[in-house]
């Protein structure tokens, strides 16, 4: 059966959390140790759930099952779940600032399949109607290779720093797309 992609729903957030987990871990072997790999899906990955309010989170299922995950914001934060958010997450102004690109996951048994970039295709024509010019992401080096396929270039590398001493680098990509 085809994958169908649609807006996810807060009843979705517990199938999302499981399907982050396991992307997070399973996709990260030869870019991350297992160190960084535990710490960032920890600590950094999971559900935005104001992604999820202002209906541009999506899933991308088959006969119900969640394979992929991942959406677009017209809001400040730039990466992380609601674990690492405090406070309000102001509104971008698309006329002067890039929408962000967030929260990509796929599940390891459905990766290379074309869903991530089924998603970002369909975010940037969302991230378009709504008027903003470009996209701007932080990626995780698993993602970097299909964000560069889509496009985006690296504008700045960075590291974060996560309890226990782990650093994880990544990468703030940015594309125009209109």
């Amino acid at each position: 059966m085809t994958p169908t992609l649609r807006i996810a729903t807060p009843e979705d957030i517990p199938a999302l959390e499981s399907l982050i987990a396991r992307s997070g871990i399973g996709l990260s072997k030869g870019f991350y140790t297992d160190a960084q790999a535990q710490a960032v899906t920890r600590h950094v990955f999971g559900v935005d759930t104001q992604l999820i309010r202002d209906g541009t989170y999506f899933v991308i299922e088959r006969d119900g099952v969640p394979l992929a995950c991942g959406g677009w914001s017209k809001r400040a934060t730039l990466f992380g779940a609601d674990r690492m958010k405090s406070g309000v997450d102001p509104l971008l102004d698309p006329a002067t600032q890039p929408g962000r690109i967030r929260a990509f996951f796929v599940d390891p048994a459905a990766a290379r399949q074309g869903l991530g970039t089924l998603l970002i295709r369909h975010c940037e024509a969302e991230a378009v109607r709504a008027g903003f010019t470009a996209l701007e992401m932080a990626a995780t080096l698993p993602g970097v290779p299909l964000y560069r396929s889509a496009g985006y270039q690296a504008v700045e590398e960075f590291a974060l720093g996560l309890p226990g001493g782990v650093t994880v680098p990544l990468a703030r990509m940015r594309k125009q797309i209109g």
